[in-house]
């Protein structure tokens, strides 16, 4: 499927027709939204100690098929060396606000590497809206912008605002779908840069950023809100599927997304 963004002469038409089919879409399919709950707080302080070595602890002992330790197995050493030398560092990252800089220093950096790099953009499967027409624990996605449920949910608008370059796209069921992903990815692309840009609850930033320092790439993380997963109990429910609420990008955060896209769009990334 082509993007929407396509078929306009700039940026500010493209949006604004989106928006206007996503408001009259609303209208006529209303989605059902987060109830009005209290806050939930981040990360729990029963859950916040040693979370790196959890993560770690997680991915191996839950690698059922093998594919992670495979991936690692065809460079040993050289993950693990990543891996120790990401591992050491206080945080795995630079934070700014709900972005999670991982290998970079500032959004312009980014924007920079963009165009010439291979980009991998993921959506945690908890984003997308109850009525999703693929399902929410999958990672199928049918981004039909004449669909009224794709035409109001932000990872399609995102999709269809992408600059035309190559670009992977992902829905993510689970930390080891995109691990493995990730690594089959940098194996098949050796002498491409790999770009990301990955939502995700905080607990997973935190817990798995030394995963992606150790593939290789660089990118960003973006924290998710509403109900997102705080306690290792409500992560490892999430990762087969038991989530009934839904996490969402907050607006001024997607209107940052959304400006990283039209930046590269308006310059030499198209």
């Amino acid at each position: 499927m082509g993007k929407f963004w396509n078929l306009f002469s700039s940026w500010e038409e493209a949006e604004k027709v989106w928006d206007q089919g996503a408001h009259e879409a609303a209208q006529a399919t209303p989605l059902k939204k987060l109830k009005v709950l209290p806050q939930i707080p981040g990360i729990t302080k029963e859950t916040a100690p040693h979370l790196r070595w959890k993560g770690l602890k997680y991915l191996l002992s839950h690698d059922a098929d093998k594919k992670i330790r495979n991936h690692i197995l065809k460079a040993p050493f050289r993950y693990f060396w990543r891996y120790l030398s990401s591992f050491w560092k206080k945080k795995p990252y630079q934070r700014k606000g709900d972005f999670f800089l991982y290998g970079l220093s500032s959004f312009e950096e980014f924007q920079k590497k963009m165009g010439a790099s291979l980009l991998v953009i993921g959506f945690s499967y908890c984003q997308k809206p109850l009525e999703c027409p693929s399902g929410r624990f999958t990672d199928q996605c049918l981004r039909d912008p004449n669909h009224p449920v794709c035409r109001q949910c932000d990872i399609g608008k995102t999709l269809h605002a992408l600059p035309n370059q190559e670009v992977i796209p992902l829905l993510i069921p689970t930390i080891h779908y995109i691990g493995d992903k990730i690594f089959e990815i940098v194996q098949q692309n050796p002498k491409r840069e790999i770009l990301f840009l990955i939502t995700a609850c905080e607990l997973t930033l935190e817990m798995f950023g030394d995963l992606g320092n150790m593939a290789g790439i660089k990118g960003i993380g973006v924290r998710l809100d509403g109900r997102i997963c705080n306690t290792m109990k409500a992560f490892e429910l999430s990762e087969v599927g038991i989530k009934p609420g839904l996490t969402v990008v907050t607006k001024s955060t997607q209107e940052q997304i959304l400006a990283l896209l039209k930046a590269c769009r308006s310059d030499a990334c198209v």
